[in-house]
């Protein structure tokens, strides 16, 4: 068996299972990792995990479940197959709920209005680094934000079942189709904001870039879908800009030097 572990969690790879226990205080991660393992399965049988068993309510919650195939998606290349194949995953996850089922779904944790939140409480950030190239691209960003009117939930498009977290190594490639892991930040979202999870996320683009109008050339969205995904691919760059910046400004960064400049030409090119 062997592990890794996480800053919300600890994963236990068996040879049949996988064991994920949750650390700090806050239970919902747990809760909605076992929500969405059940609804899946019952839903969209294959996709995800099948879950095994819970307690929920232990010190550290724990999720029991059953180990899929495959290796990740992130820092693959990925060809023309591999990107339909995890187009079919995200638009089967996106509707497999059933309307009354969804309409019950809780809000996904660090949505818009989460986001924004968050965004206003790290502007200082920007003011400290007004002289670089990150800093400037923050101030853009900020500018942009205030503008956006992004604070305000969508009511124009459609709710779908969102995974809550766009890094390709969740998305898992069995030489014939993608499967999906991690569920702890899944609820009710809309499809135009998961796909900017995606596309935005660093996962996508640090190591071997994802060809995003590829992927999104798959989605037949909506005027209005269309036109929010652009915003939401904005807002995404943005919080990603401030935690390339901040992980770079750390003691032991994750990301190569110069990720976070990277980052900040990215998002110019977004705003553009």
């Amino acid at each position: 068996m062997s592990s890794a572990r996480w800053d919300t969690h600890t994963v236990e790879l068996g040879p049949h299972h996988v064991t994920k226990r949750f650390h700090g205080a806050d239970r919902g991660n747990s809760q909605r990792e076992w929500r969405a393992l059940g609804l899946l399965a019952s839903y969209a049988p294959g996709l995800a995990p099948v879950p095994r068993e819970a307690d929920l309510t232990a010190a550290e919650p724990v999720v029991v479940m059953s180990r899929l195939p495959g290796e990740p998606l992130r820092g693959r290349a990925l060809d023309g197959e591999v990107i339909n194949a995890l187009a079919a995953a995200v638009k089967t996850l996106h509707s497999a709920l059933p309307p009354d089922v969804l309409a019950a779904a809780s809000l996904r944790p660090g949505h818009q209005r989460e986001l924004t939140a968050h965004l206003r409480s790290w502007a200082p950030q920007a003011r400290a680094r007004a002289r670089d190239e990150v800093g400037t691209a923050m101030e853009q960003g900020l500018r942009w934000l205030a503008r956006s009117g992004m604070v305000a939930a969508p009511r124009d498009v459609p709710r779908v079942f969102g995974a809550g977290d766009g890094n390709l190594a969740n998305y898992l490639w069995d030489g014939s189709r993608v499967r999906i892991v991690d569920f702890e930040d899944s609820g009710s979202s809309d499809r135009a904001f998961e796909l900017a999870e995606i596309t935005e996320h660093a996962g996508a683009w640090v190591d071997r870039p994802l060809d995003v109008a590829s992927f999104l050339d798959r989605f037949d969205l909506t005027a209005a879908e269309s036109a929010r995904l652009k915003e939401c691919r904005r807002l995404l760059a943005l919080v990603w800009l401030f935690l390339l910046s901040f992980d770079e400004d750390g003691e032991n960064p994750r990301n190569p030097p110069g990720t976070a400049k990277r980052q900040a030409r990215r998002l110019n090119d977004l705003l553009a």
